[in-house]
């Protein structure tokens, strides 16, 4: 029996390489492998109070994007989060075990209020609820994620047990586990030398960015004043446009570079001209076909209604079983 995954993107504008290396490329291997749920996350996008005349053109960007990244709704059950309203009963649900305590030391929450102080709401605090809600409504075995979602994991598996606990059941699995292609999970950091790439942070390439902007975009990227001494400890500013050649560069790229930072002779004008074509080289193609995709409505249409279709067959299941495990039941 095939292995289940589920994961999701926010609908809060345009997919970058970290969302692309982080959790779309392994999408598109796991579709081959395992029985996929992927969606896009309009609920979540609401914590910041997105502008409505735009929530629903970013949700079409998004879905065009997971398409031209290689995602099949033949072979993957693909559909946006509001379209299945289950989720929502199934984060009420959960909520009744989950507390504010626990919900206010995530790291996620406590960056969100560090940031924007005056949104401190309660979909942020319930923001970890959710989520659990989508990988538990579709009993998933693995999620793909990045580094920085690992936490909600945990919470994950923290309110799986909880629940099988108080109702004394083994209904969700509680082993829920991250997936990775590779050893680690895989983190694009952005091109201002500070944390991840995001969208929230300005700091990132998009998908569907053309070339002469992301040209412009590489040859902006933060550095250093360079080595002064041979084989010196690469800076983190270097070592960032480093971890994203990996990502995008031929080893044999990566490594003359590198040979040129430890001999100190290493220009930077170089070095970010060589990742800007390799990045370009991983994008254009992407690009082109969301641009395909993108004004296709049929195409879009088929694809949500289908999406929709399966993904509430499968929730329907576990609500009517939470239901009738939780004393839930109609006359």
């Amino acid at each position: 029996m095939k292995k289940r995954v589920l994961s999701g993107i926010r609908s809060t504008g345009q997919l970058h390489l970290g969302n692309y290396f982080g959790a779309l490329r392994n999408f598109v291997r796991l579709q081959d492998e395992a029985e996929c749920f992927f969606f896009i996350a309009d609920y979540h996008s609401l914590t910041t109070h997105p502008d409505p005349t735009v929530l629903h053109s970013n949700v079409r960007n998004i879905l065009s994007e997971y398409l031209a990244a290689g995602i099949d709704p033949e072979k993957a059950t693909i559909y946006v989060q509001s379209d299945v309203p289950e989720v929502a009963e199934l984060s009420l649900l959960l909520g009744m075990h989950a507390y504010v305590g626990e919900l206010e030391r995530t790291a996620s929450f406590k960056d969100k209020v560090r940031k924007n102080p005056n949104n401190v709401n309660i979909g942020l605090l319930n923001y970890p609820v959710l989520m659990a809600s989508d990988i538990l409504l579709h009993r998933a075995d693995y999620v793909p994620v990045g580094k920085d979602q690992e936490q909600h994991l945990e919470m994950t598996r923290h309110l799986a047990h909880r629940f099988n606990q108080i109702y004394k059941t083994d209904f969700f699995n509680e082993k829920v586990a991250p997936f990775n292609f590779g050893k680690d999970l895989v983190k694009i950091p952005g091109l201002d030398g500070s944390g991840k790439m995001g969208k929230s942070e300005g700091n990132g390439i998009y998908l569907s960015d053309p070339d002469n902007v992301i040209r412009k975009k590489v040859m902006k990227a933060v550095t250093d004043s360079g080595p002064t001494e041979p084989n010196s400890p690469i800076s983190e500013p270097i070592q960032n446009i480093f971890t994203i050649m990996e990502a995008v560069s031929a080893p044999d790229t990566i490594e003359y570079f590198k040979e040129k930072y430890a001999s100190c002779e290493i220009r930077y004008g170089d070095l970010k001209k060589q990742l800007a074509e390799d990045i370009i080289a991983t994008v254009a193609p992407i690009r082109e076909r969301i641009e395909d995709i993108r004004a296709n409505d049929k195409y879009l249409h088929e694809v949500t209604e289908m999406g929709a279709e399966k993904a509430r067959r499968s929730a329907r299941a576990t609500i009517e079983e939470v239901r009738r495990i939780m004393g839930i039941y109609k006359f």
